[in-house]
């Protein structure tokens, strides 16, 4: 085991390292090239800032993964395999990054983006990883591979767009993304799946590169940068993948485990949840399903009287207050019910939150 871990420490440091050298880089291609994201009525930030820092992620995961693979070999012997699923989660990764640099870059239509996260999506299930069972949530067990390929589907691309449309704020999706794939490296490591431990950390090292230059750096010296949707949407990408793989039951990997659809769905509750609830509230008040505003959590944080870094810390809190409480109840109640606890939770979260905006004379919704 002591092997694995130093190759995690590796991965991670190695990934750290390609961040802080890559990021500057980009910083200047970005004001040489007057790429920037510009401020607006719907956005926070009121200056410009580089949006291409998430070009770095998946170049820098990938160069540590493998670097961290061969020296694991070359210690225990044999070669480096590639399954049929992590060709196409590669493939289906270099879509999601690239259409993400495009947008970035030059703009993408919405509707273009959404095709192009379809077909990725697709990948997993046409490569035999798929959600096949819901172990017992709402009474449901195995499913076929005709329900469980569209519900794959629908459940990458909507984490996907949930990893996207929560990077509102400085350091909000890096900084739940790093606590769902801390989450991901211990349920992974109990299994002694440490191909994925070491991808992970690779990951949250380029991530936490970025989160310095993205909270600390100063944007009149040209060193704070957004990660735009190369970087958004790849990580979407990355944990919709997490999710499904420990999901999955699959015996010939991992033991079976009645908790691992709810321990994959609470790393990425907030996300989800803030999707959902930002998505009734304009049914409710009879606007399009598309049309932006600013009712995020992180919106009504700030409409509160919250700093971004205030904002930014109440989530992650939130985040870390609902793992301690699912992975608490995991073995004592149904998951079902965990859900409704959750639910109750995040609804009693937000009318403590409009009480609060309406006391400071705005309004709950915008």
């Amino acid at each position: 085991m002591n092997i694995y871990i130093l190759l995690c420490c590796g991965s991670f440091l190695l990934s750290l390292v390609c961040g802080i050298i890559c990021i500057p880089l980009i910083l200047n291609y970005c004001k040489e090239h007057n790429i920037y994201d510009m401020p607006n009525q719907r956005k926070v930030h009121k200056t410009l800032i580089p949006r291409l820092g998430g070009i770095c992620f998946l170049p820098s995961m990938l160069l540590a993964l493998f670097i961290a693979l061969k020296v694991m070999n070359s210690n225990m012997g044999g070669e480096i395999t590639l399954s049929l699923w992590s060709i196409y989660f590669l493939i289906g990764c270099l879509l999601i990054y690239g259409i993400g640099i495009i947008d970035d870059i030059i703009g993408v239509k919405p509707k273009t983006k959404f095709i192009v996260q379809i077909i990725a999506a697709c990948f997993l299930p046409l490569s035999s990883l798929y959600i096949n069972n819901l172990y017992g949530f709402l009474g449901i067990w195995e499913i076929p591979y005709y329900v469980g390929m569209p519900f794959t589907v629908f459940v990458i691309v909507f984490i996907v767009n949930a990893m996207n449309l929560i990077d509102g704020i400085d350091g909000l999706c890096a900084g739940l993304a790093i606590i769902a794939f801390c989450g991901f490296i211990y349920i992974f490591a109990q299994q002694q799946v440490w191909p994925f431990c070491i991808l992970i950390s690779g990951i949250i090292g380029v991530l936490v590169a970025y989160s310095y230059f993205n909270l600390f750096g100063k944007a009149e010296k040209n060193r704070k940068i957004f990660m735009g949707d190369s970087g958004s949407l790849t990580i979407g990408y990355i944990l919709a993948f997490l999710f499904v793989k420990y999901a999955m039951n699959n015996p010939y990997v991992m033991p079976y485990r009645k908790d691992s659809l709810m321990l994959s769905f609470t790393l990425i509750l907030i996300p989800v949840f803030d999707v959902v609830r930002v998505a009734l509230v304009r049914v409710y008040h009879h606007r399009g399903m598309f049309q932006a505003d600013k009712n995020h959590i992180h919106h009504k944080l700030m409409r509160a009287g919250m700093t971004q870094h205030q904002a930014l810390l109440t989530i992650l809190g939130l985040a870390l207050f609902y793992i301690l409480i699912n992975f608490g109840l995991m073995n004592l109640i149904y998951a079902s019910m965990i859900l409704v606890i959750d639910i109750a939770i995040y609804i009693v979260f937000h009318f403590i939150l409009n009480a609060l905006i309406a006391s400071r004379g705005e309004k709950p919704f915008e």
